[in-house]
């Protein structure tokens, strides 16, 4: 199957609420042209140069996600362009896009990680958290950033059961924080679900979906 092929196929399954994401991190920029002619345009990364270095070889039109964790330090190499930012997991992070969006002029879209796996290793915040922050007039002032939704990613396993759970762990969350609307903050997109399980986020009230191997084929490490 062709990457066009792969996208046709996926697309004409999502209902029209659900946005693709076309997650091409580590895949040559061949790849993500071939996507492009095919009519994708949202692409997702998770190293920020990498993002950049695409960005900047690539038709100006592309909507660039940054969906890996942020290192505070680097986000000022996407500052400039990148159009939603998926993995925010702090108040200090949310300040440091903040600082960064300001020097461009920018309001940047941001999502809130909320940690919905059990694993150790899964980032973000806890539903708690999420909600004290946004009533905090520390977060009101900050005017360069919004946040557009909340993201969240389900324990890697085969168990059905356990990943519909996490899900529905993050529809409930934002069904609670839904009603917290200020300048700053509007959530509209629930971003959860991946090449294996984006059916499944679906059912569960997803609206973005992050899907790389199902469209590009088995990552490339290598290069």
């Amino acid at each position: 199957m062709s990457i066009k092929q792969n996208l046709n196929d996926i697309k004409s399954q999502l209902p029209n609420q659900v946005t693709l994401v076309a997650v091409s991190k580590t895949k040559p920029i061949s790849d993500l042209m071939e996507a492009y002619d095919a009519g994708q345009r949202i692409f997702g990364e998770n190293k920020i140069q990498e993002m950049a270095d695409k960005y900047e070889e690539m038709p100006k039109d592309i909507e660039w996600h940054m969906i890996g964790h942020v290192q505070r330090n680097k986000v000022k190499y996407m500052a400039e362009f990148v159009s939603l930012i998926h993995g925010v997991d702090s108040f200090k992070l949310f300040k440091e896009i903040n600082k960064q969006a300001l020097k461009y002029d920018r309001i940047i879209n941001c999502l809130i990680q909320i940690k919905i796996a059990e694993e150790d290793s899964k980032f973000g915040m806890s539903a708690k958290d999420a909600q004290e922050m946004l009533i905090s007039e520390e977060f009101k002032n900050l005017k360069n950033v919004t946040i557009a939704g909340l993201m969240g990613m389900a324990t890697f396993t085969d168990d059905d059961t356990q990943v519909k759970q996490e899900f529905k762990r993050l529809k409930t969350t934002f069904d609670d924080l839904k009603w917290l609307k200020s300048e700053n903050c509007n959530l509209e997109i629930i971003s959860m679900g991946m090449s294996g399980d984006y059916k499944l986020a679906i059912e569960c009230g997803s609206n973005m979906i992050r899907v790389g191997s199902s469209i590009f084929g088995v990552r490339n490490y290598t290069n």
